[in-house]
């Protein structure tokens, strides 16, 4: 899968949509926000957890302050957060970005379960 399909924008249109995946296929919803530092800093980060992340992977990013909806639907109080879905079950939440190395971990094993 190319990096450009990897990441894709959520919107409210198509949001359940893009969670309805089959049970093996992760997707990572990533909410940020303009002038976000902690968002600018995994943005940095993302070109090579792209190229780490398994094939089963999808990241929905979605600009929480244009889809506050969005955003109050997961209860979130700040920003970077990350929800994980599998199957389109809810999985769990990274409320913050705690580096590379972390976020990778995380990823692998949710992919991987």
């Amino acid at each position: 899968m190319a990096t450009s399909e990897r990441v894709v924008i959520g919107t409210p249109e198509r949001f359940d949509a893009q969670l309805a995946t089959p049970p093996d296929h992760l997707v990572v919803v990533y909410f940020w926000g303009p002038q976000c530092p902690n968002c600018e800093v995994f943005a940095k980060d993302l070109p090579d957890l792209l190229e780490a992340l398994p094939e089963n992977v999808t990241i929905v990013k979605t600009n929480a302050y244009e889809h506050p909806e969005l955003a109050r639907r997961f209860a979130l109080f700040g920003i970077p957060a990350f929800v994980l879905f599998k199957g389109g079950a809810k999985l769990g939440m990274m409320r913050q970005y705690y580096g590379r190395e972390y976020w990778q971990a995380v990823i692998d094993e949710k992919a991987a379960s």
